[in-house]
């Protein structure tokens, strides 16, 4: 694979200093270096100017860059932290550090819980909860009735809403994710933890090729 030096990086938008983001995150400097060949790949797919604009993450998660889906949506935005419309490379790093198995489990809650609070009141609100539910099924490929939606949403206001006030604020969920740690299973990537051995086979499903690059 090769590291990739510093001038190399400066070279490219959106540049932070590896490591600057190695001190911020759980990566080290090497893992910060590899990840920016992931980004490099990505943010080439389709638009090839450096930066990952929305079309290349979602092809790059369901490798299809038309397909709309509300959950690629959500975690494109909760990635685009400078709200730009782009995810530049030390979004990139911050935002996966969260998925890495050695985050502490409340970095992982709370960015849960912003992911579910799609209108960003600090509620997750019913219509909100079913919307994530149905796009999460979506991207699972999984169907399942209205009734059998409407039962998931009705069991987790159930045993989150405590105040039983229609809307669950982030101690609600807190609470109700420690309980149920299986709600946070996707807020893991393993292969994170030693992502210099696991690379290339770490790309998620880019659609740009070795040669393309």
């Amino acid at each position: 694979m090769g590291c990739v030096s510093s001038k190399q990086l400066k070279r490219d938008k959106g540049y932070e200093d590896p490591n600057i983001l190695a001190k911020e995150t759980t990566f080290s400097v090497n893992e910060v270096e590899a990840l920016f060949q992931l980004y490099k790949k990505i943010s080439h797919s389709i638009i090839k100017d450096g930066l990952i604009h929305k079309e290349e993450f979602q092809l790059a998660l369901f490798r299809n860059s038309n397909q709309k889906n509300l959950f690629a949506d959500r975690i494109f935005d909760l990635f685009d932290l400078k709200r730009n419309g782009v995810i530049e490379f030390g979004e990139f790093v911050r935002s996966l550090n969260i998925f890495h198995p050695d985050t502490p489990m409340a970095e992982k809650i709370a960015f849960a819980f912003r992911l579910y609070d799609l209108r960003g009141t600090g509620f997750i609100e019913r219509e909100e909860l079913k919307e994530m539910v149905l796009a999460i099924l979506n991207e699972s490929e999984l169907i399942l009735s209205d009734d059998a939606v409407e039962q998931i949403v009705d069991q987790t206001f159930k045993q989150a809403d405590m105040n039983e006030d229609g809307k669950i604020d982030f101690e609600e969920w807190k609470a109700f994710a420690s309980k149920n740690p299986a709600l946070l299973k996707n807020m893991t990537l393993p292969y994170l933890k030693d992502i210099t051995m696991a690379f290339p086979s770490f790309v998620l499903n880019s659609g740009a090729s070795d040669e393309e690059l």
